[in-house]
């Protein structure tokens, strides 16, 4: 079951993505999920430096993923867009913490034939919040109308569930989207270059701690409370050739799931070790919830709002995408 321990511009993303796949092209051999190291199968994974890779790093410096016979070396990357081609041309072998909308719409266009390794996690109370500074004049999500509000990327997850609670607490319009990395949102919120940021842990707290920014609204709240954020994505075409490592890769994740349910302070103590939170911040987070197991019903509850937000063009059936 699951755990509750914890969660640009388009020339800014081009680049990253460009140097992403510069990068891997120049490591050659050892991005060949087909080579071994010392008889063990290599596994590239990209991953966001978010709350939601944190099981993939447990796995790998536990020994989790050694104990299963895997080599998964990882790529960092500041958005889930910038690892799409490189996992479309099998550059990586997978994209851990992929926002789902990214890579849903990828597939819906054609783009990408994706398939779910592994869910990373669900929304839980307080890991993202839309922050505004505290002497803002914006009291309420009917005050943010019109109003410039920072999301990663624009048209994906933060707007997507946002819209949803907006509609519920009946405000009469939307806030205008900024797209801003997580990272520089802090900063373009204390220059005042947007009104709020919709920010997820570690920055969250980050934002709160250094700026003394002010919670407008939980952005896990109802209607989207507990709803599928981000997964640990791969293609068919890997899927359908690489049964076994994925199996093995499952496995590791699921017994990091359990270390971190046993010791929820497992998961504290590795984010100073991928992200830029600090141990004194990683102490007080809040986490989202790390699933154990994959629940294609509760994904569904996302595609379905990108069905009636227009971010689809056809229904989606996660079940048929699940890696069993």
């Amino acid at each position: 079951m699951a755990s509750r321990p914890s969660c640009s511009g388009r020339g800014k993303a081009a680049a990253a993505a460009i140097a992403l796949a510069l990068a891997l092209t120049a490591c050659g051999d050892d991005n060949d999920s087909t080579s071994s190291d010392g008889g063990r199968r290599t596994v590239t994974v990209a991953a966001l430096p978010l709350v939601d890779s944190a099981m993939l790093y447990i796995a790998r410096d536990r020994g989790l993923f050694e104990k299963e016979g895997l080599d998964v070396r990882v790529q960092q990357i500041q958005q889930s867009l910038q690892a799409l081609p490189a996992l479309s041309k099998g550059q990586i072998d997978m994209v851990a913490s992929a926002n789902y909308v990214t890579y849903f719409q990828a597939h819906d266009k054609g783009t990408l034939d994706i398939r779910i390794v592994a869910e990373a996690i669900r929304a839980a109370p307080k890991m993202m919040d839309v922050l505004v500074p505290k002497d803002s004049d914006i009291k309420s999500v009917a005050d943010l109308t019109g109003r410039k509000l920072a999301v990663n990327v624009l048209n994906n997850v933060q707007s997507l569930t946002f819209n949803e609670i907006l509609a519920e607490q009946g405000a009469p319009g939307e806030p205008v989207y900024r797209q801003i990395p997580f990272p520089q949102m802090g900063a373009a919120l204390d220059k005042g270059q947007v009104d709020a940021v919709h920010a997820v842990e570690p920055y969250d707290s980050a934002i709160q701690d250094e700026l003394g920014a002010r919670v407008l609204v939980d952005g896990a709240s109802a209607p989207v409370e507990s709803i599928p954020l981000s997964g640990y994505l791969t293609t068919e075409k890997y899927a359908s050739g690489n049964a076994d490592a994925l199996a093995a890769f499952q496995r590791a994740l699921k017994a990091a799931v359990k270390i971190a349910e046993a010791d929820p302070e497992a998961v504290r103590e590795v984010l100073p070790t991928y992200t830029k939170v600090t141990e004194k911040q990683a102490d007080s987070i809040d986490l989202p919830v790390f699933p154990g197991t994959m629940d294609a019903a509760q994904i569904a509850r996302l595609t379905e709002l990108m069905k009636k937000q227009g971010m689809l063009s056809k229904p989606i059936d996660p079940a048929t995408l699940l890696v069993r």
